[in-house]
């Protein structure tokens, strides 16, 4: 028995550096079925067995035009422990935009990845540490305002970007690729 998973497209292609378009709402079926079918990717991925049978990439993350549909749609779905506490975040986003950020920056110190980069960009990718993000949640079939800090900020920042046509190694500071950030927390 096959899954049939999204089909990514590489960082070579120029739909990737296209701007999405809004999307409408009320959502339609169509729209809608992307929508499962991204998120299913991006928590699928995070199962080894899944992983393995149909060789899934492990994602936090995942943004329609990643799979050739230029549309304001994007998954996202982290696991973090937090002071022993296992938090966990999942969305399915309609229209994303970051409607307040931090002055204070993050990155990860081991840099970002991405399904569509197949190629190494090694360096910092400065984020904003604290973000608030607006947008309609499929999954709770309603606008909704997401406070998010740490990984998933950093995940949610990732992922709109791509809606703007805008890659994480874009980002990398090209002169000085490991300049560290004043007072940014690394992750």
């Amino acid at each position: 028995m096959s899954e049939n998973y999204v089909k990514i497209l590489d960082d070579k292609d120029p739909a990737l550096r296209k701007k999405a378009e809004s999307v409408t709402l009320p959502l339609s079926d169509d729209d809608r079925q992307i929508l499962t079918d991204i998120l299913k990717y991006v928590v699928d991925s995070h199962d080894e067995s899944l992983q393995e049978k149909y060789q899934l990439l492990p994602a936090s993350g995942l943004a329609a035009p990643q799979i050739g549909i230029n549309k304001r749609m994007i998954a996202v779905f982290t696991e973090e422990v937090i002071n022993d506490k296992k938090i966990i975040a999942k969305y399915a986003l309609v229209n994303p935009k970051i409607i307040s950020h931090s002055q204070q920056m993050t990155y990860i110190e081991n840099g970002e990845g991405c399904l569509s980069v197949k190629e190494p960009h090694e360096g910092y990718v400065p984020r904003y540490a604290r973000i608030s993000v607006e947008a309609f949640d499929l999954l709770q079939d309603k606008v909704v305002k997401i406070r998010a800090k740490g990984y998933l900020a950093i995940v949610l920042q990732h992922e709109i970007d791509h809606l703007s046509g805008i890659l994480f190694y874009d980002h990398i500071n090209k002169d000085d690729p490991f300049y560290a950030i004043p007072d940014a927390i690394i992750i």
